[in-house]
């Protein structure tokens, strides 16, 4: 394998999806986001990503069987709105600027394929005295500000690493609309309790209503 490739396991007809994403980072937050957002809306795996760019070892099922590193996409359709959820098993070394950038742009090209013009990327801020903060970066004032008004406090002059910040940037270039949220943390270790900030004010921001009771059900899974 010289090249990042496309695998699929189904092709569910979706309209006018948002493309989230969740791969792992700063305290782990963006990876449990997604994985909370996929039990939320019971999606489904429908296409996986591999490319030689990802870390040289191979993961292990509890029957002992062994697959490569992976991207996975996840489909779903709710009431009001229809998601492709990216999460996955690690990211590129990030030394590895252009593999960064192909990749990137692998993946959006996937998801203009599916129709996606919003997106959504997740992970971590690190702050050494984290206090449930959600912050936000966006493709435009007006999609910061209203995130603002929904819980988030603006993530300014910073940087944001990785896919969860080069796929905003990529998509805007592209013209899709897009909002980051990062939960602060102090990245030293798997951090729960952002991930569930983070997938509270996803929600908010798309306008989905969480009762409390199916809240608490995720809380307690995670």
């Amino acid at each position: 394998m010289d090249k990042p490739q496309f695998r699929y396991l189904s092709h569910p007809e979706l309209e006018n999806p948002v493309f989230v994403e969740g791969l792992p980072g700063f305290g782990n937050i963006g990876k449990i986001a997604a994985q909370l957002l996929i039990k939320f809306t019971h999606a489904k795996p429908f296409a996986e990503l591999y490319a030689p760019s990802f870390p040289d070892y191979v993961i292990i099922n509890n029957h002992g069987i062994c697959r490569p590193p992976r991207y996975e996409f996840h489909a779903a359709q709710t009431e009001k709105k229809h998601f492709i959820i990216l999460t996955g098993d690690a990211q590129p070394s990030l030394e590895d600027v252009m593999v960064h950038y192909e990749l990137c742009g692998e993946i959006l090209d996937f998801a203009e394929k599916h129709g996606c013009r919003f997106v959504v990327t997740m992970g971590g801020a690190p702050t050494p005295r984290p206090a449930e903060e959600v912050y936000v970066a966006a493709t435009s004032q007006k999609l910061a500000v209203e995130t603002m008004e929904k819980g988030a406090v603006i993530y300014g002059k910073g940087r944001i690493v990785g896919a969860t910040g080069l796929l905003l940037g990529l998509a805007k270039k592209r013209g899709f609309e897009g909002i980051c949220l990062l939960g602060a943390t102090t990245g030293l270790e798997t951090d729960r309790r952002a991930s569930f900030s983070v997938f509270k004010l996803l929600m908010k921001s798309l306008g989905i209503k969480v009762k409390t009771d199916a809240l608490e059900k995720l809380r307690r899974k995670h």
